[in-house]
């Protein structure tokens, strides 16, 4: 493994660290309510330290109130949990039924997920009246993205993403959970003549296609299947259902591994792991058996955490591309400590926080059902990232600058990412969704030193 995983860490040795990330944290939330202007759009990611918007499809405005509430349930300060709350009630209404896009876990889990959360465990009364607004929310929320449906020659199929009916991403997966939120409040999708379309069934058919489809396996695939290797988009022939070929949005190429779809696929199926652990095992029956389900994630997330584990630095932060064309410029970079200001090849610190997050969930899952051994090590790796993630360079101490996590990467192939002067690539910026699930991540560890159970999108405690 490229990682030197820390055995020596432990949540309490990270605490300080955690809790100078939520001093900071707060501090640019406040920030950022202060500079953005709603209609602009969602702030995105930052330019030269301020957070600028992208109208393509707002897919980051869940995060950034989400974020204020996560900083409520660390911190308990008040003026965050209001910013959260009047920001998912003023403004996320329009993304509950938005039929155009893959993101509704992103945006609807963040805010209304993460309210009706602190609202159940007792730690937001005086927004308890919320607590039906948000449900019906997060019911509307599912049912939506579950309907963005592409059926497969196997008669099973996929939430297909805003690229359109043949498009299956490796993100959405972390979408899943707004189906899981609403099936576990008793929710369907109503169809055609009032058939009832199980959410749960969609949500498994999508993990299933996601971990047959965007995940390789080292099983001859391609030429190119390198185990735990990941593929952006999948793609497929809308005549006959068939799968054509892999394909890279975001990524340098359909043949190399993007780092954050790579992080969403760890994050992705190590909680759906914890979800299908939640349910009660007659509810699978019909719909393969826990056993079978629970293997077919299983393979998944341990092959994509062991790609990943083996192809970031010493340190754990990776590069934007497994693959990116310049990375032979960088001698042997994967046993060096990461360096985000070198000539040739970003870094991207969200796919660090967002696979942390995942490897610390899969640890203490296979901990928590007999593999001591194995769950030990992805949640020492997942301490390992996050110590490097919650310290400089990558953590934003400058007050003049609105990220909490610098050097994210956007969209290197359209070029979108800031390129300072006297730099040759992008570096020193931060995004929404970095930021976020840095936060996320922090929040668990916190829990997890305080001896407190970690959040789960299921949980209905704070």
């Amino acid at each position: 493994m490229a990682i030197k995983i820390d055995y020596q860490l432990t949540s309490q040795k990270l605490l300080p660290k955690v809790e100078r990330l939520f001093e900071l944290s707060g501090k640019k939330i406040l920030k950022i309510e202060k500079t953005w202007n709603p209609t602009e759009g969602a702030p995105v990611f930052t330019v030269r330290g301020r957070y600028s918007t992208l109208g393509w499809t707002e897919w980051t405005q869940g995060f950034q109130f989400g974020s204020a509430l996560l900083q409520y349930e660390a911190t308990e300060e008040l003026e965050f949990l209001d910013i959260g709350r009047k920001g998912t009630m003023e403004h996320m209404a329009g993304h509950v039924s938005h039929v155009g896009v893959h993101d509704h876990g992103f945006n609807n889990v963040s805010t209304y997920g993460n309210l009706r959360r602190l609202i159940r465990g007792g730690k937001a009364t005086p927004y308890a009246a919320d607590l039906s607004g948000c449900e019906m929310a997060l019911k509307t929320s599912g049912a939506v993205q579950a309907s963005r449906w592409t059926q497969t020659v196997d008669g099973t199929g996929f939430v297909y993403s805003f690229n359109g009916p043949h498009s299956l991403f490796v993100d959405t997966i972390r979408s899943m959970r707004v189906l899981g939120i609403a099936h576990l409040m008793g929710h369907v999708l109503m169809g055609e003549r009032d058939r009832k379309i199980s959410l749960l069934q969609r949500m498994i058919e999508h993990v299933r296609a996601t971990a047959k489809y965007s995940v390789y396996y080292g099983e001859n695939r391609d030429a190119y299947d390198v185990s735990g290797r990941t593929a952006h988009e999948a793609i497929f022939n809308l005549n006959d259902g068939h799968y054509r070929c892999p394909n890279s949005q975001q990524g340098y190429s359909p043949f190399s591994t993007w780092t954050r779809g790579l992080a969403w696929a760890i994050c992705g199926f190590a909680e759906e792991l914890e979800f299908m652990s939640r349910l009660n095992s007659g509810e699978l029956e019909s719909l393969g058996g826990q056993a079978e389900i629970e293997s077919c994630m299983m393979k998944a997330a341990v092959a994509v955490s062991d790609f990943y584990l083996a192809n970031s630095s010493v340190c754990g932060i990776p590069m934007w591309d497994t693959g990116a064309p310049n990375l032979h410029y960088l001698g042997d970079y994967l046993n060096q400590t990461a360096d985000p200001y070198n000539s040739h090849e970003p870094v991207d610190s969200s796919a660090a926080a967002i696979a942390a997050q995942g490897l610390l969930r899969l640890g203490n899952f296979l901990s928590g059902h007999g593999d001591e051994k194995e769950g030990r090590k992805y949640h020492q790796a997942g301490l390992t990232v996050s110590a490097a993630l919650f310290d400089e360079p990558y953590l934003s101490t400058d007050s003049n600058h609105e990220g909490l996590i610098l050097h994210s990467i956007y969209h290197r192939p359209n070029g979108w990412d800031c390129i300072h002067q006297g730099q040759k690539i992008p570096n020193g910026e931060s995004s929404m969704w970095g930021d976020y699930h840095a936060r996320e991540l922090a929040l668990m560890i916190l829990k997890e030193a305080l001896g407190r159970p970690y959040y789960t999108f299921f949980d209905e405690t704070a």
